[in-house]
């Protein structure tokens, strides 16, 4: 869609030509085909993705302007490279995509085939950009070093079925632990450090994902905006042209007649005589006599009502944004389903990746704020029940000017939502309220939550989950 204006061109490198200086995406082929470059002083590693899993992210971000990381990875699992392999882990992809920079082991899919007495290791996908043919030099070496034990043969089985490189293990090798070896020694365990630098407006800054899509959403609301104003004149120049048509039908011998009796004043003759603009006029000459004679009322009719048609539903959609990202919406959609393949690469989950929510205990606890906005967290363990002629415990200090607005158990895993008198909400987990002694009056909410200066917490609830 060159062609209808929908990038900024420029001259080429000689000022004979003219170029674009960006071409109209049909989906976001920077995340998609990935890139990798080098300029001076900084450099680009984008991974490849899956084209289906980041059409469904970029129409979810449409509907959700405000949704974040996690919800974009409902759609986005994580880089999908063509050579298939396996992600370990999700931590280095979150990484990448909160910050725009991280990253994350790929390993090669490798199975494991028992027969009698002894294994074979049977890869069938290698980590991206690593080389087939340096990889088996690089094996063949730990085995000679004995770096790598156990192994008997190994042979390159590839062909038009594709990758399969065997290994023959020893009889008494143990197949998991040599699988070990090799991603440990050589190039079947790959590190990919993705840095997703881009040029935004001609200046480079790293992205996060929801960033990326941002911008590519944007740009699609300009490709799809242009290119309606450029449907949109051309349209109205057809139907300028139909209108003098029209005339011309009504006054047929007429105009033909004016033709022939002032050839050189012919158009200053036709605009003054039936009220015609100069195009109008300069197409009607331009006709020659027997289309002129031939034209065909009802078809020119048929054709302006249509055009009239095109015309408002262009300025419809160049008067509504909602519009427009419904077009993008739509075009995206089309996109996925004739080319959106499966995911080749598998994520599977790692020892090493375990958040720290993982590491807390669920506990039940008690959460106690002031009226001043004090919060404190404490094990139920400090409360107990009071029987007869007890004297109780001292549960929260405060000052002499506050009091306990609100006391209330929930877990370290509960959802504590924090209302303001700003109708806003900010949301903690039980756990993120810092745990204090009895006599204790607890930390300050504006060292928890980002509140703005004089605005106060009115409500607070716990929810286990959502």
């Amino acid at each position: 869609e060159i062609d209808r204006e929908t990038v900024d061109m420029m001259p080429n490198f000689d000022d004979r030509l003219r170029e674009p200086t960006v071409l109209p995406a049909r989906f976001p082929c920077l995340l998609v085909n990935g890139s990798q470059g080098i300029a001076v002083g900084m450099a680009t590693n984008i991974p490849p993705h899956n084209l289906g899993e980041v059409i469904d992210a970029v129409v979810y971000l449409i509907d959700n302007p405000e949704a974040g990381v996690p919800d974009l990875m409902q759609f986005i699992k994580g880089p999908d490279f063509p050579t298939g392999a396996v992600i370990m882990g999700t931590a280095g992809i979150r990484e990448t995509y909160n910050t725009g920079h991280g990253s994350f082991i790929v390993r090669a899919k490798a199975e494991i085939v028992e027969h009698g007495d002894r294994s074979t290791i049977v890869v069938t996908e290698l980590p991206y950009g690593t080389n087939k043919s340096r990889l088996m030099m690089q094996i063949a070496e730990c085995v000679n070093q004995k770096r790598i034990e156990g192994i008997a043969d190994l042979d390159d089985e590839s062909g038009r079925d594709g990758l399969k490189i065997r290994f023959d293990l020893k009889r008494d090798a143990n197949a998991q632990v040599v699988l070990n070896q090799l991603f440990t020694h050589t190039g079947l365990q790959t590190s990919f450090s993705a840095n997703m630098l881009a040029l935004v407006d001609g200046e480079p800054k790293t992205l996060p994902i929801k960033d990326m899509l941002t911008h590519y959403i944007s740009f699609q609301k300009e490709i799809v905006d242009r290119r309606t104003r450029y449907d949109l004149k051309k349209a109205m120049a057809r139907a300028h042209l139909l209108e003098g048509l029209r005339i011309v039908c009504d006054h047929i011998d007429e105009v033909i007649r004016v033709i022939r009796e002032s050839y050189d004043e012919a158009r200053e003759r036709l605009m003054q005589r039936f009220g015609l603009s100069q195009i109008q006029a300069q197409a009607i000459l331009d006709m020659q006599l027997k289309r002129l004679q031939g034209l065909e009322r009802e078809k020119i009719e048929a054709e302006y009502a249509e055009l009239q048609t095109k015309i408002a539903n262009f300025e419809r959609i160049l008067q509504s944004e909602e519009l427009v990202l419904n077009i993008v919406k739509e075009e995206s959609a089309a996109l996925k389903t004739k080319y959106a393949d499966p995911r080749r690469t598998a994520i599977e989950p790692s020892f090493t990746d375990i958040e720290d929510e993982d590491l807390i205990d669920r506990e039940d606890c008690v959460i106690t704020r002031s009226h001043l906005g004090y919060v404190k967290r404490q094990p139920m363990s400090v409360y107990r029940a009071q029987h007869r002629g007890g004297r109780g415990i001292t549960g929260m200090t405060t000052r002499e000017e506050d009091f306990v607005e609100d006391i209330f158990v929930a877990n370290t895993h509960s959802f504590i939502m924090f209302f303001t008198d700003r109708g806003r909400v900010f949301r903690l987990k039980g756990y993120q309220i810092p745990l204090s002694g009895r006599t204790a009056k607890g930390v300050n909410m504006v060292n928890l939550i980002s509140m703005d200066p004089g605005e106060k917490v009115t409500v607070v609830i716990h929810l286990e989950s959502f």
